[in-house]
Order: structure tokens, then sequence, then C-alpha cells
């Protein structure tokens, strides 16, 4: 066990380094001025970091992914459909009601409406379309088509909320959808569909096992725009440079949210616990062993998740604030630092790598780690730099997405189908705490130093959405150019044929 804990955190050093060594890159440059407080309180959070990350992930290996798998799989089985769709929707609502990357979005904002009532509606999203996603694997449904439909429901809700005057709701909307499917979550609902997929069978398990996230993912985004046309008016931010600032005791801020992360964390993983011992009890009855195994890998998952959320929290929030407000004085330079930041955040996002890990095994390696990792990178930092480009610049967010989301639908008609969907999956595991807790807060400090306070909300917020969106791309590009290579072999391969008959005639004659 120490062995396989040492090499995750090896793994997650090598990802959190390049994060640590830009961010020191820019402060002993002239664009950042951080005091000697600030460097400290920092490089502590980022080996916490490190630390988090590595136990998380073991706790994923051990406990989170075996749980969904052994859910999905388990239910299937019994044959009982009407069961194992009440189970995904509770489980849908449950774990995303307590998925700490929604209580750090829902901190940074103040709605009109009751922000229980937005978390509330956030959850039923998850929980209606994680039963949609069950539905889609057990008939074994195209994801293309069904993306196809409910992105054109939400782009229908979109108008409505353009015309009724609540853009405000557009960026929270988009960005809720973005933050759902964080660390709690992301390895639970991906493994639900392995297990699901793995007991169907059939020539494209591995295939239909993808797309739940994608699928949870539209989900809040829909609720909310409902949510918004539902309440009087946009939402008011709750901006507070206080909660952007180190205080002057560090180790009493450390304490403090580490009891509140606490918390977070527990109740998300009783809640999913306690579901799974019922289960257990009724449907799966898993041995002793399994049982240990999984106990084992929840202790590490919740002590991981503690560590990781409070490094970010107390760490990283207020210097990516601080970086943001700081490097916009010189606003065309946010671009370039976005770009870089996007590329390198994306490697410590502990889902990111649950889902690469799952691609890689589904698939045989045809599509590997590194490859993905590479796309994904690739897309988050496009999406940092333009999402700087619109702080800088002042227009809505929708000059990206509606466009953005019909090249990424449009590439589905030309990709394999598995492409697609890990392309959707791909879009909300990148959006993890990270993002919402360094980018996010980079974007509002950039934001407040170009348009002012007024402006955060439509400015700053929909970053989220927009690191969930350009992986869709990429991903596909990738699959675009794996039928590209695949086409040419073919060819090579056929006129190496035709050679070859051309000589034996030749030779023939």
């Amino acid at each position: 066990m120490l062995r396989i804990l040492w090499n995750k955190i090896k793994e997650a050093l090598v990802s959190v380094l390049p994060v640590v060594a830009i961010v020191l890159i820019l402060c002993a440059t002239p664009l950042v001025n951080l005091s000697i407080k600030e460097i400290v309180t920092f490089v502590v959070s980022a080996l916490l970091l490190i630390l988090g990350i590595g136990l998380f992930n073991v706790g994923a290996d051990l406990a989170m992914s075996p749980m969904g798998e052994y859910i999905g799989s388990g239910l299937t089985k019994s044959k009982k459909l009407s069961v194992l769709l009440i189970v995904s929707f509770v489980m849908g609502v449950l774990i995303t009601v307590a998925e700490p990357d929604l209580s750090v979005l829902a901190d940074q904002i103040a709605a009109k409406v009751n922000p229980v009532v937005l978390i509330v509606s956030v959850g039923v999203g998850v929980g209606v379309f994680l039963l949609v996603g069950v539905l889609k694997i057990l008939f074994k449904k195209s994801i293309s088509a069904m993306l196809i439909f409910f992105y054109l429901v939400m782009f229908a809700l979109v108008a409505l909320l353009a015309v009724n005057g609540g853009e405000d709701f557009l960026a929270l909307s988009f960005d809720s959808g973005g933050v759902t499917t964080g660390p709690i979550t992301a390895p639970f609902i991906i493994a639900i569909g392995v297990g699901i997929a793995g007991m169907i069978g059939g020539r494209n398990s591995g295939e239909n096992s993808f797309g739940l996230l994608a699928l949870c993912s539209v989900g809040p985004i829909l609720t909310v725009m409902i949510l918004g046309l539902a309440s009087p008016g946009n939402v008011d931010s709750g901006f507070n440079v206080a909660n952007y600032v180190i205080g002057d005791n560090v180790f009493a801020a450390f304490g403090s949210e580490l009891w509140s992360v606490v918390k977070e964390v527990g109740l998300a993983l009783v809640l999913i616990c306690v579901a799974f011992t019922v289960l257990q009890l009724v449907y799966l009855k898993l041995p002793a062993a399994r049982i240990k195994r999984i106990a084992v890998g929840i202790a590490f998952t919740f002590v991981g998740l503690a560590v990781f959320l409070t490094a970010v929290s107390v760490g990283f929030l207020p210097i990516g604030f601080k970086l943001g407000a700081q490097i916009a004085e010189i606003p065309w330079i946010l671009v370039p630092i976005g770009f870089v930041l996007g590329m390198l955040v994306v490697l410590a996002e502990p889902a990111v790598h649950v889902l690469n890990k799952q691609v890689e095994q589904v698939t045989n390696r045809a599509i590997t780690k590194k490859s993905m990792m590479i796309a994904l990178s690739i897309g988050v930092g496009i999406s940092i730099g333009l999402s700087m480009l619109r702080i800088w610049l002042d227009f809505s967010v929708l000059y990206y997405l509606v466009p953005g989301y019909i090249v990424s639908l449009g590439l589905s008609f030309f990709v394999p189908p598995i492409y697609t969907a890990i392309a959707f999956d791909s879009g909300g595991v990148a959006s993890g705490p990270l993002t919402s807790t360094f980018i996010l807060p980079f974007a509002i400090g950039a934001c407040l130093t170009c348009q002012g306070e007024n402006k955060i909300l439509t400015d700053a917020f929909g970053i989220v959405a927009m690191v969930a969106m350009t992986p869709l791309i990429t991903i596909q590009i990738l699959g675009f150019k794996a039928v590209v290579e695949r086409n040419v072999r073919a060819k090579i391969a056929q006129h190496r044929l035709i050679a070859a008959d051309d000589d034996q005639i030749i030779n023939f004659r």
C-alpha cells in the first residue's frame, strides 16, 4: 500500500510542479508583487495539494470506482429496471448536493433565489440526467443524437433567458454544469457506466460506458436556466475582497477551512456509504474482503479530498485572485498567461487522471493517457486564453459557447462515437476544484481590474463553462486524426497489395 501511495504522490508531484513553477516565475517578474507570507502559504498549500491528490487517487482506485462498478453491474444483474433507475436518480441528487465544487461556486455568488434552491436544482438536474444516461446505456442509444437534442433544448432556453433579461443566469447556468462533475461525483458516475455496460456486454460495451458525465453536465445547465426563467431579474454578485485575501493568522485559516471541508466531504461520503450499504445488504452481497478494501479506500478518499480542498481554498484561491488583478494592469498579457495557466492547471485536476486511466483501460490503450492529457491541456489552455480575451474586451460568453457547441456537435458526425462520448465526459472532469478555486478567482481579479465589480458575473463567470467546452473539440479532433491515419494506412496497404499482385503477374509472364 505504501508503494502504491508513493507512486501516486510522485504522479501528483509531476502534475502540480508546473503550476507552482509558473506562479513562482510570475512572482519574480514586475507583473506580480506577492508578500513573503503569501508565497510561503502558496508553497505550503502546493505541498498539501500533492499529498491530497496522491491520497485521493489511491482512494479512487480502491473505493470510488469499484463502488460505482459494483452498483452498476449488481443492479443490472438483478434485472430490476425500476430499482436501477430510482437508485441512479437518488445517487445523482445526493452526491451532487454534497459535491465540494458546487459549494465553492455557490460561495462566490449570492443569488436572489435561495442558494439552497440553487444547489437542490442542480442536484435534481444531475439525478434526472444520470437516470437518462443509464437508460441510454441499457438501450444502447447514440450519445451524439441525445446530446444534439438536449443542446437544442438548451439553446432554446438561452434565447428565452436573453429575451427575458436573465443574462446573468446564462454564465451561472453553464458554470453549474461544469462544476457538478467534480472529484467525488466523476469517478463514481464513470464507474457506474462501466459497470452497467460491462454487464450488458456486446461488441461496443466499452464505447457504450462513456457519456454519463456528458449527460450529467447538461442537466444542471437546463435546471438553472429554468430557475432563471422562474426567478425575477438577474443575480447579484456576492463579491467581497476579504474572501480573496490571506489573513494575518495563516494557521487559523488552514484550521478553519479544514474543519469546513471535512464537514462537506464527510457529508458527501456518508451519503454515498449509506446508499452503498443499503444496496450491499439488499442486492450486492459482496464478500467481506471487498468491503474491507472499499472501507480503506473511502478513508484514503476522505483524507485526500480534505487535504486537497483545504490547500486550494487557503493557498490557491487568494493567490489566483491577486495574480489576476495585478497581471490585468497590462490587459493584453492576460491572454498568453491564461493559456499557459490553463494548460498546466488541468494536469493537477484529480478527476482528470481517473477518466484518463478509465479510457486507457476500456480502449485497451487504443486511446492512451498521454494523448488524452495533451488534448485536454491544449483545450483548457485555449479556453482560459479566450476567456481572458473576453474579460479584456467585455463581450458575452455566448459568442464562444454557441459556435463552440455547434462545432463540437458537428464533429460528432465525423469521428468514431467513442471519441464523442469521451470528449463530452472530458469536459466535465476538466472543470474541477482547481478551476473553481484558482482559475475562477484569477478571472474575477482580472475582471475587477479591467471592467469593475459590476461586470464580474457576466465577464468572469462563464470561464468554468469554457473549460468544460473546449475539450469537446480537442478530444474529437484527436478522434478525427485517428480516422485520417487509419484511412491512410488502409490506402497504403491497398496500394502495396496491388503492387504485389502486379509483381506476381509480371513474374508469371
